[in-house]
């Protein structure tokens, strides 16, 4: 019972993630494009009252105008009616951190710990865990007080640090735990930057207004900065929240790199889009992207095996570990504790689904090694040699 609730407690916060983050990254988007579209004010009167520019734009059967005021308006009082963009990233972070702590911490053993990468108790992974998201902001911050001036000497040095804290996430947790992780880290740094400096620097501009002084534009410029950050952070980001579903790229010795490289490839594109909105078109940046993915693809691709020297493996080898190893989890009735139905629907638990699944195995557990999660059930590196060999003869039964 205790599992059947998870799963839904699962479920219901993976919802909530996915439209609470719709909403954060959707306004984010708007407000990145809607700040390079702003044109100066047509009228001399909108800049005399603290108009630094404007959009007209139409959608959904109306007329819009915009008007940015970077100060405040100067000839009026600011409106009592201000909406706040924070809810949207704080609700995205807690259901984030409610998905983190259900699936990664109370499923510790499974989902977070691989004893062929690091033996740890579920205590003090999840102590790691927790760690390396405070540590992440912290990191983050400091930088950003020290280099703040040098935006690329900044923006690299994150990017280093944050493939650095991916290589050391990867000695420490089971590959797809890892990502996740890395994720999670990004996700943290994001929401910290609208908590404790976006919407307090908006605060301090407001109350200042309010009380009828000039605002200091420093806590705004910082305001973009972070913006700004947050968002190249979040194509990175979206791809860790997918990645969870293609094992060839979190998997094995190097996923560490292939999500660095993967990662810059998402920033080249997201430089790409901010560049057009200013009408500056750099077709170069989605053909490195391209030519990044690519790369990447090649170089996980899996190796195939001659049928010739796989054909002598015959289903009798392969069934016990199919059962010892696969069929815990993917069965009608699991095994497995904290494990309530077979994953995905996958099961695994006779010959036939055996063999109708057997391009299924050779990806999730031979080719990726993703599966078993956290390599719970103990698959030997012989066996998924054995395995991979018998599909690769045909996945002939008796």
């Amino acid at each position: 019972m205790q599992a059947y609730v998870l799963d839904w407690l699962n479920l219901l916060a993976r919802w909530l993630h996915f439209v609470a983050g719709i909403s954060w990254i959707g306004a984010s988007f708007y407000f990145v494009w809607l700040d390079n579209h702003l044109k100066p004010p047509a009228k001399a009167d909108d800049s005399a009252d603290g108009v630094s520019g404007e959009l007209w734009a139409v959608h959904g059967g109306g007329f819009y105008h915009n008007q940015k005021f970077l100060t405040g308006p100067k000839n009026e009082s600011l409106s009592r009616d201000l909406h706040w963009f924070k809810w949207e990233a704080y609700t995205t972070w807690l259901s984030g951190m409610a998905l983190l702590g259900i699936v990664y911490w109370a499923g510790a053993g499974t989902y977070l710990i691989d004893r062929s990468v690091l033996d740890l108790s579920p205590a003090a992974a999840i102590g790691i865990s927790i760690a390396s998201l405070v540590a992440g902001w912290i990191v983050y911050d400091t930088l950003c007080k020290l280099l703040g001036e040098r935006p690329v000497v900044l923006g690299a040095t994150v990017y280093a640090l944050l493939v650095a804290a991916a290589w050391g996430l990867f000695h420490v947790f089971g590959a797809r735990a890892a990502f996740m992780h890395v994720g999670a880290i990004v996700g943290t740094i994001m929401v910290a930057n609208v908590l404790f400096v976006i919407i307090p620097g908006q605060r301090k501009m407001v109350d200042a207004i309010r009380a009828g002084n000039a605002p200091d534009p420093l806590p705004g410029r910082l305001g973009k900065m972070r913006s700004v950050h947050n968002t190249y952070f979040t194509l990175p980001v979206l791809f860790i929240m997918i990645s969870g579903h293609y094992p060839m790229t979190y998997d094995g010795a190097n996923g560490w790199l292939v999500l660095a490289f993967i990662s810059a490839a998402a920033v080249l594109v997201r430089h790409f889009f901010i560049l057009s909105h200013k009408g500056r078109i750099a077709p170069a940046l989605p053909a490195i992207a391209i030519l990044v993915l690519l790369g990447v693809a090649v170089a996980l691709a899996p190796h195939e095996r001659t049928a010739a020297a796989a054909a002598t493996v015959t289903f009798a080898q392969v069934q016990p570990i199919v059962a010892q190893r696969c069929a815990v989890c993917h069965a009608a009735t699991p095994t497995q504790p904290g494990i309530t139905a077979a994953p995905l629907g996958v099961l695994l638990d006779s010959p036939q689904e055996i063999q109708r699944n057997a391009q299924r195995i050779n990806a999730q557990a031979v080719a990726s090694q993703a599966m078993p999660i956290g390599n719970v059930t103990g698959m030997t590196q012989a066996e998924r040699t054995l395995l991979g060999e018998w599909i690769a003869g045909g996945a002939k039964l008796p």
